[in-house]
């Protein structure tokens, strides 16, 4: 990691270890609008058993869960205060475990007070949770090993990386084979000049970090995952003038996405599937992203490689799977994925405000 890299790192931890004390001290917050995927029934339950400390101290933007989450292993990467991660450590059960890595001494320290508290709120006979202190560009360094997660969230926090490159194939690395990283994040409408990646503030509010959305594309395919989904998007309106005025013509936009660690010898040719009604609070439909919703006991066809996804993933005891004869060529190109801008999305459900503080 370069010393530029590592004094970026320095800064954004001291802005959320010692400048924000809680949610309210940010200059800007990111807003879910009403078009938001809705969270299911068992988050907005667990959602009421988090201690307020762990809430207060929270800085991420709505709230990032996946379906079908019944035991599994999930790593949270910068898990802050531990308010999502313990939302999927009772999302998850006692046969599942969560594991949130997060740099900030201040976050780790809040985060690991709660752990008995929450079991006992989860009636779990033991803990079902841990946090580690480290960076979500070393995980090694932190000790997490190869292969091990069948899930990887993260909320607002890669916008904060300056090196995402090294992000996404650490992901790549501990996820187990037919994993899914599932993470929400900020972007930018054009490549970001590099006097705004000198400003401090922009870096602590996400604006500097945020990542040009057509490189999200590239990026993560080019460590080997899948092409990635979006599965919703909102716009963000900047009010607070000085911040304005330091990112100029730059649009921003808030977008969830989803991608996986397919097997290389995997075969990609359409298929039809089938939807079980299965999944926990999907009974009647699963949304998969902004172009695929399966309605149950319905056959649809599907590409390739979303039928690579469904048939090696956690999703494959939920769909009835039968492969058809055609051959489904896998897109590579950029402007093939226009499906996949999140500001177009955006304008299509709607806009987040961001609120900023007035000085």
């Amino acid at each position: 990691m370069s010393l530029k890299d590592t004094a970026i790192q320095d800064q954004v931890k001291s802005y959320y270890g010692k400048r924000l004390k809680r949610s309210e001290d940010l200059q800007s917050n990111v807003s879910c609008s009403k078009h938001c995927t809705p969270l299911s029934k068992s988050a907005r339950d667990a959602m009421t058993l988090i201690h307020p400390e762990v809430t207060e101290r929270y800085f991420g933007c709505g709230l990032v869960v996946p379906e079908g989450l019944e035991g599994c292993n999930v790593l949270d990467l910068g898990s802050g205060s531990g308010r999502d991660s313990y939302i999927l450590s009772k999302l998850v059960g006692p046969n599942g475990h969560v594991t949130g890595v997060d740099m900030t001494d201040e976050l780790i320290e809040v985060s690991r007070k709660f752990i008995s508290y929450h079991q006992e709120k989860f009636s779990y006979k033991e803990a079902n949770i841990e946090f580690i202190q480290g960076y979500i560009e070393m995980l090694g360094a932190a000790g997490i090993q190869n292969n091990k997660f069948d899930v990887l969230i993260s909320n607002c926090v890669i916008c904060l990386c300056p090196d995402k490159k090294a992000v996404f194939e650490e992901a790549y690395r501990v996820l187990k084979e037919g994993g899914e990283m599932y993470f929400s994040d900020m972007y930018a409408s054009e490549t970001l000049d590099e006097k705004l990646k000198e400003d401090s503030m922009l870096w602590g509010e996400g604006l500097a970090g945020a990542l040009y959305w057509k490189d999200l594309i590239g990026l993560v395919k080019e460590c080997g995952f899948s092409t990635p989904y979006l599965v919703t998007a909102s716009h963000i309106k900047i009010h607070k003038d000085e911040l304005l005025q330091k990112t100029g013509v730059v649009k921003y936009a808030s977008g969830t996405y989803r991608f996986f660690k397919l097997p290389f010898d995997g075969e990609t040719r359409k298929a039809c599937v089938a939807y079980r009604g299965t999944v926990t609070d999907h009974q009647d439909e699963l949304m998969f992203d902004s172009s695929h919703t399966f309605q149950k006991d319905k056959a649809v066809e599907v590409d390739g490689e979303l039928a690579m996804v469904l048939k090696t993933s956690r999703f494959a005891t939920h769909f009835v799977i039968q492969p058809t004869e055609c051959e489904a060529p896998v897109n590579d190109g950029i402007q093939q994925y226009c499906h996949l801008n999140p500001f177009t999305l955006a304008d299509k459900q709607g806009s987040s405000t961001r609120k900023c503080a007035k000085t």
